[in-house]
């Protein structure tokens, strides 16, 4: 009878800790965000990437905050990033398929990404940090 209750105890500990361990685990194994709505960029892409993105590419290439491309949500409480409401979220996606091909026929950068240190031409190339370029370079 001792030998029963000393192995069930011994049997419950062991179970707590598995259970414990095994839920540590996964509640610290960190979730890539899952954005909705991405056309040109990779559906699975980090927050760190697409931070990364938004900030170097469009803040700084553009000189434009996040509201240049996307609406507010209808709450009025921050931006909806999935909406396609405004038109200059879909005239960014074709700059960033424009520059993409351009990298890739012209400058023969093989798997072309936007936010890669390998791309030869991108936003500032020609915004220069400006929301409309000045088409100066251009003539």
């Amino acid at each position: 009878m001792k030998l029963n209750l000393k192995f069930t105890i011994i049997a419950g500990i062991a179970a707590a800790i598995v259970t414990g361990a095994t839920l540590t685990t996964l509640s610290s194994t960190p979730q890539s965000p899952q954005y909705v709505n991405l056309k040109v960029l990779p559906k699975n892409i980090s927050a760190r990437d697409l931070q990364s993105i938004m900030v170097d590419d469009f803040q700084d290439g553009l000189g434009v905050t996040c509201g240049f491309c996307h609406t507010e949500n209808k709450d009025g409480h921050g931006l909806d990033f999935a909406s396609d409401a405004k038109p200059e979220k879909n005239i960014s996606r074709e700059m960033m398929r424009m520059t993409l091909g351009i990298n890739k026929k012209y400058f023969k950068v093989k798997h072309p990404l936007i936010g890669s240190n390998a791309l030869v031409i991108g936003c500032n190339t020609c915004h220069k940090g400006q929301a409309f370029p000045d088409g100066d370079e251009l003539k």
